[in-house]
């Protein structure tokens, strides 16, 4: 009897020495959140006193892949910018790929109708116009061989313009964050 006792002990001990070196692994190799930035931001036409009744609003988007161990697989990104409560435009960005510890970069516009345009280029000329963007999409990591299930990603952020059309504040750039809930 007291040999059973000995086996099962040890039994156990080994198991949990396994656990322990799988719950070590788990944290080493668990793929981090990718980084998404806005920068380039611009409207260019703002200043244009013959300016017609809609604008472009020009950015570029740096996604960065934080991981050393796993590359990432995008679905389509989903970017809304807002004045206020009014969307003022969208855009999509098709699927890819991403590879381990690499950034991608999208430069892109989109038109701003009026009365949207009419409102947002006022604000800009009194340097009070802040537009917030929205960031959705879900992603796919691929670690060793075995791809993740679908995880959610929803960031957003806050991007003060200045009377010139660009990111004001000393900012060069403004790092999307994740979503309150």
């Amino acid at each position: 009897m007291c040999e059973t006792k000995n086996f099962y002990f040890w039994i156990l001990q080994i198991l949990g020495l396994l656990g322990i070196l799988v719950l070590c692994l788990w944290l080493a190799l668990r793929p981090g959140s990718p980084h998404f930035t806005i920068t380039n931001f611009s409207v260019p036409a703002v200043n244009d006193s013959n300016t017609s009744d809609h604008g472009i609003i020009q950015y570029q988007l740096d996604i960065k892949n934080p991981n050393k161990d796993s590359g990432i697989y995008y679905d389509d990104i989903l970017l809304i910018f807002y004045h206020g409560v009014n969307i003022v435009g969208n855009n999509t960005i098709p699927s890819f790929t991403e590879g381990k510890n690499r950034s991608h970069q999208v430069l892109n516009h989109f038109d701003v109708d009026n009365p949207f345009w009419a409102a947002l280029r006022s604000a800009i000329l009194n340097a009070t116009a802040e537009l917030r963007v929205d960031l959705s999409t879900k992603v796919r990591y691929k670690t060793w061989l075995i791809k993740s299930r679908h995880h959610g990603l929803h960031k957003e952020g806050n991007i003060p313009i200045g009377k010139d059309g660009k990111i004001s504040n000393n900012k060069k750039k403004v790092k999307l964050r994740d979503a309150s809930k």
